[in-house]
């Protein structure tokens, strides 16, 4: 990690490592930017956690409206989002194929990522705008990690739980597991101890700290399916921990999320389309792999785009949290690639 920062991979971290329930270590890293007189990172320093986003909430809400009978993976989008039907331009049949199952499996067949937020600037008209973004291939036949599919899905999640992103995110999943530090658009009163993730000079023209990175969640208000969650490593193990159902929290009801034969389905690797190695909104190792060398086959996690990682291992009751602010001052530095599987490697082998 001191390497990582002194090679400017990152300016600040934060690193939560647990076994059988229990924090092994908790450490904080680096400065919020590369400048000497920067404040120090503390493991009470909260990050934008970009992507993990995607299971920590909306993945999560996914399976818990599927345990509740009222999410049927197999439903096609276009019978809870008819305008991903009726708001595209050209008649396009192939939508009405695309499943929830497939958007979480990001085998949709929508593109990775578009810039809407350069022609849409409001909420309304960036969901309308997303719903209307053409198929890139046939529906379940390719598989391309889609923000776009997650936006959607974090639509069609609202409507059929008649509750916001946010507010089910409180009610269902930070407030049982007492995640006091994590949420949507942390308040002004937060700002000082959230790392600052980009100098913005091309879009939003300032400093963004405190608020969400991704330029099509901003234009969102903060609350999207894709991104927006803000929070510290210590939270999220304590959300990784809950998942694993592990020894030291067993008898709390309310710190077990899901069912344990939700939580198989969500994370075991599709076996279509051939290759794949995403599970049900989580991804899973693969070779190479960010999650380095040494996490089992039943390992899941997932990635964020502002140097962000949770990767956990129930065959090793392990779960290993990374949060940086790679991103600062832009998002040309992509040494984390290189630096994130040799910390998995090297916590694995001191265990």
């Amino acid at each position: 990690m001191q390497e990582a920062i002194a090679a400017h991979a990152f300016p600040s971290a934060s690193l939560a490592v647990t076994r059988g329930g229990q924090i092994l270590a908790l450490r904080a890293f680096g400065r919020y930017t590369f400048d000497a007189n920067s404040a120090p990172s503390t493991p009470e320093t909260i990050y934008d956690l970009a992507s993990v986003s995607k299971v920590l909430v909306t993945t999560t809400m996914a399976a818990l409206l599927y345990e509740r009978g009222i999410l049927d993976l197999e439903m096609p989008l276009t019978s809870v989002v008819s305008e991903f039907e009726t708001a595209y331009p050209d008649n396009d049949p192939r939508r009405s194929e695309v499943t929830l199952h497939m958007l979480l499996a990001h085998s949709s067949g929508l593109p990775a990522y578009e810039k809407i937020f350069l022609r849409a600037e409001s909420h309304d008209s960036l969901l309308a705008a997303a719903a209307a973004v053409p198929l890139a291939w046939d529906p379940g036949t390719h598989v391309e990690y889609s923000d776009i599919g997650f936006i959607l899905l974090g639509l069609a999640l609202e409507r059929l739980a008649d509750d916001s992103l946010d507010h089910f995110a409180q009610q269902e999943i930070f407030g049982p597991l007492g995640l006091v530090r994590t949420t949507f658009t942390p308040p002004h009163a937060w700002r000082d101890r959230i790392a600052p993730t980009a100098d913005d000079r091309a879009f939003r023209h300032r400093i963004i700290q405190g608020e969400v990175q991704d330029e099509n969640a901003s234009v969102m208000g903060g609350i999207a399916g894709h991104a927006g969650v803000f929070s510290t490593a210590s939270d999220v193990a304590v959300f990784a921990n809950a998942l694993m159902r592990t020894n030291s929290d067993r008898e709390s009801a309310a710190r077990h999320l899901l069912r344990p034969e939700t939580l198989a389905l969500f994370t075991r690797r599709e076996l279509a389309p051939e290759g794949t190695s995403r599970a049900l909104g989580w991804d899973t190792p693969s070779a190479p792999s960010q999650s380095g060398r040494h996490l089992s086959l039943a390992a899941y996690g997932h990635l964020g785009y502002t140097g962000t990682s949770l990767w956990i291992d129930p065959e090793r009751e392990i779960s290993i949290t990374l949060l940086t602010n790679r991103t600062w001052p832009d998002c040309a530095n992509q040494a984390i690639k290189q630096v994130r599987p040799r910390i998995h490697d090297a916590i694995v082998e001191a265990l």
